[in-house]
């Protein structure tokens, strides 16, 4: 989910004199649904423009983090720490330069429960914003290979990774997708809490870094990191692939919408 840098929802309060430079979460909670309406109502090409760059960039955060897991312990905490917060640049690209990402447009919800814009239109959105996420990560993993990559000790990282998450089970991967998005729902949450680039950037990277460390599982980084570690080497096939990627992406949308999204509306949007 893109940032558009909301500007103050009517009613918003101005910074806190305290010092506390940030919306309250009864307001970021208004400037989500806002922005949820603004995604439903992009062109077409804007949307699957957007949502291509989100692969392109996710995937870069993807690569960051296997070249700082390649050489290293990964089962060191400080090694997955600086991998997580690799990773987190993924996000960072999605927030400060605009796209479209499928595990964070799981906060559509909210817009949806409020009657601001109908089911079709998520799902329609969901849809696009996937397809287009996958074209973005594929096109990512044929640039990585045509440089070589794949023959690197980077690509045996891959290929390492890919084989430990094909061995996971459907309900493995399912509780690891859920807990996943809460915390990369939470940290778009975050972003919309801060009120400048700076403060956006701060407070992305520790739930994002969190989840990497901790091994959950992302839909839209296995759809660059599966075949980028098939081409590198891992035992395993589209089969593989696309078993890993429907429980994740159940498990990413029962974590960012049902969680985050439903947990949020119920504790400030809902009409008592």
């Amino acid at each position: 989910m893109s940032d558009v840098n909301p500007s103050p929802a009517p009613g918003a309060s101005r910074p806190d004199p305290t010092g506390i430079d940030a919306y309250k979460p009864a307001e970021i909670a208004r400037l989500i649904e806002n922005a949820g309406v603004a995604k439903i109502r992009l062109p077409l090409r804007s949307l699957l423009t957007l949502a291509t760059l989100a692969g392109v960039f996710i995937a870069f955060g993807a690569l960051f983090f296997l070249a700082v897991l390649t050489g290293a312990d990964a089962a060191f905490g400080p090694t997955r720490l600086a991998a997580g917060a690799a990773f987190s640049l993924g996000l960072i690209l999605v927030i400060i330069a605009g796209a479209e990402l499928f595990t964070g447009n799981a906060l559509l919800i909210m817009a949806w429960v409020d009657g601001l814009v109908s089911a079709r239109a998520v799902l329609a959105n969901w849809l696009l914003v996937y397809c287009a996420n996958l074209v973005g990560a594929l096109a990512m993993v044929a640039l990585v290979v045509a440089a070589g990559y794949d023959h690197a000790a980077l690509g045996k990282t891959a290929a390492a990774i890919t084989t430990a998450k094909f061995a996971l089970t459907p309900v493995e991967l399912l509780f690891r997708a859920i807990l996943c998005n809460a915390l990369v729902c939470l940290a778009v949450w975050l972003s919309f809490a801060a009120r400048d680039a700076g403060g956006k950037v701060m407070v992305i990277v520790p739930p994002i870094a969190a989840f990497v460390a901790l091994g959950f599982e992302h839909s839209i980084a296995n759809m660059f990191i599966l075949p980028f570690g098939i081409a590198s080497g891992a035992s395993g096939g589209i089969g593989d692939v696309v078993n890993n990627l429907v429980w994740v992406t159940l498990g990413n949308l029962v974590g960012g919408g049902a969680g985050v999204a439903m947990s949020y509306w119920a504790a400030y949007r809902a009409k008592s």
